[in-house]
């Protein structure tokens, strides 16, 4: 991409990451210097949520293989499930959360929602990884999948937060004064009776404001994260009927969401909304800048 922005090129396809990993459904991909850290959602023995991390030299070749922890640490269990990536490299931190695997993301949701059994097989854990040696050192009971997660990097601060789908709860994983970990259950987003189900989530370059979508009820939130062992949710707002990813820009004034979930976990109808919308935010209200009809235009799912 760096020759000609407009025109990326195609120079190489990793198909071998199944073969030489046991791992499937790459999901995360983290840059570290000279490498790409692919955090994956599945396996190829079962297709459950038992996974790993793997990375890659930035030609392509394979190098090394993590696995999530299955076995206890600190008298925790961990599931081997796998999500998101985030580092601190200040902190040497590196943080992973959980999802389900492939027998699951690859049935319609309302399918898996009415099986009990399927319903037990989403993570509820996440890890915390040395950066430099990349062996797990403490695992954390998060009930519920959670997701995405976000450092606040400003200089000083020691907390991650992230969302957990099927509870809808926010959670800080913060560093005491001796150094230990903790994860905290420190607010909730929506109804979680009604399963709202948070999605991605977007922390302000302050680390002062989150947003967060809730894909089932198609709705924005924003947290204020001044206190985050305190999170207040001061505005919400109706984005579209299947709200997944928001990013914004570094000055916070523009907002940025699109839709769709998983292909099967999409809604049908006039709800299976395909798009990019584009938001001015004052620090009172989204303001609708533009948007692009992915389905009108064509393109498929964002």
């Amino acid at each position: 991409v760096g020759t000609s922005p407009s025109h990326p090129k195609l120079v190489k396809t990793i198909d071998n990451l199944p073969a030489k990993t046991g791992f499937a459904g790459p999901h995360t991909f983290y840059a570290l210097p000279g490498r790409m850290l692919i955090g994956n959602l599945s396996n190829v023995a079962d297709k459950g949520g038992v996974t790993g991390m793997s990375v890659y030299n930035n030609k392509g070749d394979f190098i090394a293989k993590y696995d999530m922890p299955t076995s206890a640490i600190k008298l925790i269990k961990g599931d081997g499930y796998g999500y998101d990536i985030a580092v601190n490299p200040a902190k040497n931190a590196l943080l992973t959360s959980s999802f389900t695997g492939w027998n699951n993301y690859m049935r319609d949701l309302g399918e898996v929602v009415k099986d009990t059994e399927a319903m037990k097989h989403f993570g509820n854990t996440m890890v915390m990884w040395n950066l430099k040696t990349m062996e797990p050192e403490q695992i954390f009971a998060v009930p519920g999948a959670p997701l995405e997660i976000r450092w606040a990097l400003p200089e000083g601060q020691n907390w991650a937060i992230t969302a957990t789908a099927l509870t809808s709860q926010l959670w800080l994983i913060k560093r005491d004064a001796r150094g230990t970990w903790a994860a905290k259950d420190v607010a909730t987003i929506g109804d979680p009776a009604k399963i709202p189900l948070p999605v991605d989530i977007s922390i302000t370059a302050d680390a002062k404001g989150l947003w967060v979508n809730t894909f089932m009820d198609g709705t924005t939130h924003y947290f204020d994260l001044t206190d985050p062992e305190h999170p207040q949710q001061t505005y919400s707002k109706h984005t579209g009927s299947q709200v997944n990813m928001v990013s914004q820009s570094w000055d916070g004034r523009r907002v940025y969401i699109t839709s769709s979930l998983l292909s099967k976990w999409d809604k049908t109808g006039k709800d299976n909304e395909q798009f990019l919308r584009a938001f001015h935010w004052d620090g009172h209200e989204l303001e609708l800048a533009f948007e692009i009809d992915y389905t009108k235009e064509q393109l498929g799912r964002p």
